[in-house]
């Protein structure tokens, strides 16, 4: 079992997100509304490039900022306690389902779309310690749909593309992606309809997933 984390596990508190980056740039003496736009536009290079302190450096000095150091590293640790407190908010029912697969048999892996600073609290999350394998885009320097980003999840799972079940809300053309290299494909609904064009398997709660996938293959 691959899972999506973002509005998938957990909601992706985009408004927060840019609070906090409003709150960043105050630190770093840049203007918030700037450094919000610096930070949409920069989103790819965010995903598989640039750590934390590097986004920051760059971004404050592309608008004419010259913080210190210290500046940049208490602005750095802004963002990584806003991550830390997005992978708390995940639910004790989404926990639930995660023990239950592994229960029945289930190993699981992560494959996630996400900046350092995501990568760097997950191992002290909840979550962490029900996955086998996580696979996060800035660590590998690949990025949902690319193909590569979940054969390198499967084969860290020991086990071919095609024996994967993928689930996810459908963002970054995330599925398409994964049945692209033979994935069994779920899309779920319970945070975001993200991807309602999807004319594959879709469920509206966590909590049906071990069903699901007890049920015997149709046709």
């Amino acid at each position: 079992m691959i899972f999506d984390l973002f509005h998938t596990l957990v909601q992706g508190a985009d408004d927060e997100r840019d609070r906090v980056v409003g709150e960043m740039a105050l630190m770093v003496g840049v203007a918030p509304a700037a450094l919000v736009a610096a930070y949409h536009a920069t989103w790819r290079d965010r995903l598989v490039r640039w750590d934390v302190e590097e986004t920051v450096r760059i971004l404050a000095g592309r608008l004419g900022g010259t913080p210190t150091e210290e500046q940049v590293t208490r602005a750095g640790e802004r963002r990584r306690a806003l991550a830390r407190r997005v992978l708390d908010t995940v639910s004790a029912a989404t926990l639930d389902v995660l023990d239950a697969l592994r229960d029945d048999g289930h190993p699981l892996a992560l494959v996630s779309n996400a900046t350092s600073e995501t990568a760097e609290v997950w191992p002290q999350s909840r979550l962490a310690r029900r996955f086998d394998v996580a696979v996060f885009s800035c660590d590998v320097g690949l990025a949902k749909p690319d193909p590569a980003i979940y054969r390198t999840a499967a084969k860290r799972l020991g086990v071919a593309p095609t024996e994967c079940v993928f689930v996810g809300d459908g963002a970054d053309g995330e599925l398409t992606g994964a049945a692209v290299v033979g994935m069994t494909v779920f899309r779920t609904t319970e945070h975001n309809d993200t991807d309602p064009s999807w004319g594959g398997t879709a469920f509206p709660a966590l909590s049906d997933l071990p069903a699901l996938l007890r049920e015997p293959p149709r046709g």
